[in-house]
């Protein structure tokens, strides 16, 4: 366990000198404690909570007394991110208690690695109900082991279940790889992008007034909207050829309707 000194604090020395000589001020409080304040090294603290967290059981030593807490709450200094003040929350180490406990995931999973899927991480920290002296300081989470779509990470530790009692919902919110989600997303994508090719094919030939093409042309010409040649868009320079076409054979007396077909449809190979 975790150890840290303090001391009774006098109220009467204002909370700014006490840090400028190197100690924070506290309080504990909770399992039938009174609320106690007290000075601690700063940084001695910072150690402790680098490595305890806020979900580890810290011995507080002051005198001949020694309090079991855990660190509850930190004000910071939102400039120097310094701590300026630290509750401690006293804790019997008989019983149970529940804390959240942050979630570390490490390695690759070889279901993105593969191009598979996508990770989720729905969950970044989860509940734990254990015996103080069972508490970790956050739970290592090894992705690397999610290799196919069917895997899911602490819903299969055993260890991991007996802390926390985990559920088969809960297992579904763990963070693995859902194909579900990804062919939504990608069916979702591939629809909208079927109907503004529809769309720009059939705006193109109102836009032209051309009529009779086969509606796999019109097709075609839809698919135009997303190539560029030369820094245009294929098919505005489409439908502008189109007009000149139709407007050079106004001219000359020819085909209007052909010249215009023809000049809507000169880059159709483009799509």
């Amino acid at each position: 366990m975790f150890s840290i000194k303090a001391k009774k604090r006098d109220l009467n020395i204002k909370p700014n000198i006490l840090r400028k000589s190197g100690e924070i001020p506290g309080v504990f409080y909770g399992a039938g404690k009174a609320n106690t304040a007290i000075s601690i090294g700063n940084v001695e603290f910072k150690k402790i909570w680098k490595e305890a967290g806020e979900s580890s059981a810290v011995k507080i030593s002051s005198g001949k007394d020694e309090i079991d807490a855990l660190i509850h709450e930190v004000q910071v200094d939102p400039v120097s991110g310094e701590p300026m003040h630290v509750d401690f929350l006293a804790i019997d180490m008989t019983k149970k208690i529940k804390v959240k406990v942050g979630l570390v995931f490490e390695g690759i999973s070889e279901a993105v690695k593969s191009g598979m899927g996508n990770l989720v991480k729905v969950l970044h920290e989860i509940e734990i109900e254990a015996l103080p002296k069972d508490l970790p300081h956050n739970l290592f989470v090894n992705i690397s082991k999610l290799a196919t779509l069917a895997d899911n990470l602490l819903g299969s530790n055993a260890h991991v279940r007996r802390l926390t009692g985990l559920t088969n919902h809960d297992v579904e919110r763990v963070p693995r790889i859902q194909p579900t989600r990804i062919e939504e997303v990608v069916q979702k994508t591939q629809d909208e992008i079927v109907a503004q090719i529809k769309e720009a094919g059939q705006a193109a030939i109102y836009d032209t007034n051309i009529i009779g093409l086969d509606p796999k042309i019109v097709q075609l010409l839809g698919r135009l909207r997303f190539r560029t040649s030369y820094g245009q868009n294929v098919l505005l320079h489409s439908i502008e050829v189109s007009h000149l076409a139709g407007a050079l054979a106004a001219e000359i007396g020819a085909n209007i309707g052909l010249a215009k077909k023809a000049g809507l449809l000169h880059d159709i190979g483009k799509a």
